[in-house]
Parts: C-alpha cells; structure tokens; sequence
C-alpha cells in the first residue's frame, strides 16, 4: 500500500489540503473557499470557525479524490492555519461567537489596559513580545469588556487551526508556534504564561494543552473519518501556525536562510538556534516549529492586501499579470510616487493599529502604472524595514527566499532583490504552510528523523534573482519612506479620534 501524508492549511481566504508521497513530492492539493470575513466597522475582522471546518471537509475529500488516495493510505495529517484568531467555546463545546482574527484592531483599549495593568516591561519579560491589538490576549479580554454574558460561558480557548484539530480529534490542544501568537505564551521556556494570565484574572483552565510542533496531538476520531475520509485513528500531528509552517515548507530551518511570504499579509521569517528578541517590540519573537529553536519575523499587515485592494477598487477587471506588467512600465521610484501600506493599521515596526495607508507625492501626471508600481515597492520598502531589525538582532541574511504572491511576479521579485539588496530564490515548491504542515506529519510519524533532516531532503530552489543596477536608488528611496510614517503619525492618530 502507498503511503501519504496530509497538511492542511487554514488560511484567510480558504483551508487546503495537501498530500505528499514518502519523497515529500506533492501529489495533489485542493482548497475550499470560506466565507468573506465580515468587517461591521473599519479594523474589525471576524469569521465563523464553523465555516472553516465545512471547508476543511470539502478540502480534504477533494484532494483524496483528486490524487485516488484512501484515507487508509494516509500516514498522518498535520495542521497549520492563521494565526492569532480568537476561538471561544462553552461547556458543550460549541462556538460562543465568531471568531476575532488575526487582523482585527478593535483591542487597543484592552492592550492599553494590559500594560498599565502589568507593566510594558513585565509583559516582555512574561512573553518575550509586546502585546498588540493583533494579538489573541486582547481580543479575549475586548470580549470580556463588551460581551461579558457571552465571556461568562467560556470554557476553551483555541486558535484558529486548534478548532480543526479539535473536529479532527476531538482534543483540545495547540502547540508552542501558534501559541507564540497569543500574547499569553512564555516564549523563552515554551508554556503558557501564568503569571501574565493570573496577573490579568484569566482562568488557566480554559487554555489547551500544547505540544511541540512535531509531536503527536490525537488521532482521527470515527466522527471526523466519516467526515472527510480519513481512516479513524490516524495520527494528527501538532503543526504551526501559518508562519512556522510556511518557514518549514521554504526550508527555513538553520542560521542565514530568510523567508519572505506575501499572502494578505507580508511576513519576513528567520530562524535562531537561541532565542533573543528586540527590546522594543518592533518585531515578534516567537517558537519555530522546529523542536527547541525560535524564529524571529516581522509583519506588513496590507501586503498582498494592498494589490488586492488596488484592483478590486481601482481597477475593476485587471488581472494581477496585467497590473504588474502595466507598472514594469513605470520607472523605479514610480517617478516619485510613494505608498505606505497600512491599509489595516501596522503590526511591525511601528505597533500602531491608528496608522493608515496612503500615497504620498501624487500629482496629476501620475498614471495607473506608476500607481501600481508604488504599491508594489511600498510593500517592499516595509518588508525591509523588518528586515533590518532582524539583521540588527544578529540574524544573518545570506539570501532570502521568496513565496506566495510576490514570487510569482518577475517585476516583483526584482524589486523585492533591489530594495532588499540581497539575492532572492524561488523554490521548487509554492505550497507555503501546507507543505510545511506535510512535512510536520512526515516527521512526527517517524518517516524523516527531524524537520531539519524533512527540509534537506525535499526543498529545492529553482531561480535565484541578484539585485540590479536599481539597488543603489532603492536603498536612497527607503529612506525618504521610512520618515514618512514618523511625519504622519499624529495625523494619523487625529483622524482615527474622528471616526
């Protein structure tokens, strides 16, 4: 009999599932799409976990279809998801509301609260990261402020890809990567924070059991088999969040390799065999998905958003291929046009969920191109803003490897090798988070000896992009952006009193 194994993804957008043979080649995937998240006011973001479970149905009986694979032949599944989301359940198990995700900002009050409560410093000292409104902690507490008949029936607390686990096999379980993300994680010696849960009136008990990523979770109950078809009793594996997984699928597993992943949001990943973390917060340190090692990664909130908004508003019935090859027409700089990409407030550097997005040196000779060419550079120019903070916390970055939206476009990888001004590869494999989920199950079920050795094994680069003759006037023009944000702040914060 074949052997496979399964990740799956709950992403924004939609849940995957994909399945690997016993070489790590991926022999199909499908992805069920979930509702449009529902935003009531500007910065609120919720969706209804019980949407993604129906998702993950469809996934994962598609992709067992598509590949004529039974759920027999599957050796073990793993887990990775979006991060952040505020899953609550009442003694019956059942979901209390929708969920709060990663990119809801209602919290500012509550993380206001948190650090005049406990103390900035106590809370880095608790969790090794300051707490922001993206943050699971917050939207908790947002909840127990506004919603306290709904706060009273909590009984669980899970993340996003946590729910899945729990439909799978019935265990109410997360592991150290996705817990990183809570505001309520003692990233340093991997377990919850006590202290900082005590110190803030949470009851411990409504916090999962978490396991290191590679580990056994549960299995498939006989509920979840009649499901999805998959065999009862199949190992689940613990996984990461999105993040962690994805890094794992790109390889980023040792000193010197760097990911970048533009999905909605952009992230910028390296990996650190000891834990250290920025004094100010600028950047999260969190668990890797690799056993007793850590990661570091900053995060541009509107990064694919901001194309995607820019067609869906501006340019009705563009294809993406079309805008990127319209702004290839522009000149680098977009002949002075800048834009900031904060379309959903900012996480890092700049902490401030009040900050918005705008373009700055617009004039009426500007054209649809060079509009678009200055999304693409404005979501560069904050991506390596994080990358120089990681480079200043001693990661090395040898070479940085490019996935999702941005590794698809020639225009954008080059621009993401100038503005960088460091080689950028491109890997035999775009699955992301689902892939590094497969290999997640592949090792936690014994067929690689660890996650590194998974990597080595089935990782490959395909094209590698150096920085251009343009690389000098991008590292001119990163700096005009970088004092745009400071400059604006105050306004910033004026025009969110108004609303």
């Amino acid at each position: 009999m074949s052997a496979y194994w399964m990740g799956i993804d709950v992403g924004t957008g939609g849940s995957r599932a994909l399945l690997v043979d016993e070489t790590g080649r991926i022999a199909a995937a499908r992805t069920a799409a979930h509702e449009d998240m529902k935003m009531e006011r500007p910065l609120w973001a919720e969706q209804r976990p019980e949407n993604w479970w129906d998702a993950c149905q469809q996934a994962i009986r598609g992709v067992l279809a598509d590949a004529g694979v039974t759920g027999a032949e599957v050796r073990g599944v793993s887990l990775s998801g979006q991060m952040h989301g505020l899953v609550i359940l009442d003694a019956d198990h059942a979901v209390i509301r929708p969920a709060l995700i990663w990119c809801d900002q209602r919290s500012q009050a509550q993380v206001d609260a948190i650090n005049a409560k406990v103390g900035k410093e106590r809370v880095l000292a608790c969790i090794a990261n300051p707490v922001l409104t993206g943050f699971t902690l917050p939207k908790l507490l947002w909840v127990r402020d506004n919603e306290p008949a709904q706060y009273d029936r909590v009984r669980h607390l899970l993340l996003p890809k946590d729910y899945i686990r729990f439909q799978l096999t019935g265990e109410l379980a997360s592991e150290v990567s996705d817990a990183s993300g809570t505001a309520l994680f003692d990233v340093v010696n991997r377990r919850w924070s006590y202290e900082l849960a005590d110190a803030l009136g949470i009851d411990r008990s409504i916090l999962p059991k978490v396991y290191e990523s590679e580990e056994v979770t549960g299995v498939i109950s006989a509920a979840a088999a009649a499901a999805t078809g998959l065999h009862p009793g199949t190992p689940v594996i613990g996984g990461g969040g999105d993040q962690a997984a994805s890094a794992v699928g790109n390889g980023i597993v040792a000193p010197g390799l760097v990911s970048d992943t533009i999905g909605t949001s952009g992230v910028v990943f390296a990996h650190m065999d000891s834990v250290a973390y920025d004094p100010g917060g600028r950047v999260h340190t969190f668990c890797h998905a690799v056993r007793d090692k850590w990661h570091v990664m900053g995060v541009t909130q509107g990064a694919g958003l901001s194309l995607q908004w820019f067609r869906n508003q501006l340019a009705a019935g563009a294809s993406y291929d079309e805008l990127t090859r319209e702004a290839a027409t522009s000149t680098p700089g977009a002949r002075g046009l800048f834009w900031l990409p904060y379309l959903m407030g900012e996480r890092t550097p700049h902490l401030d969920s009040t900050c918005r997005a705008a373009w700055i040196g617009l004039t009426a000779a500007h054209t649809r191109a060079d509009m678009t060419r200055a999304v693409l550079e404005g979501v560069c120019y904050s991506q390596k803003d994080c990358l120089d903070i990681i480079a200043g916390l001693g990661c090395g970055v040898e070479t940085v490897r490019l996935s999702g939206g941005g590794a698809k476009s020639p225009l954008w990888k080059q621009l993401f090798a100038d503005i960088f001004a460091k080689p950028v590869s491109v890997l035999e494999s775009q699955e992301g988070s689902a892939f590094g989920a497969a290999l997640l199950a592949m090792t936690g079920t014994g067929a690689f000896a660890s996650v590194t050795e998974a990597c080595q094994a089935t990782v490959r680069e395909v094209e590698t992009v150096l920085p251009g003759v343009g690389s000098p006037f991008y590292q001119r023009a990163h700096t005009v952006f970088q004092a745009m944000y400071p400059a604006l702040r105050d306004s910033f914060r004026s025009i969110d009193s108004l609303s």
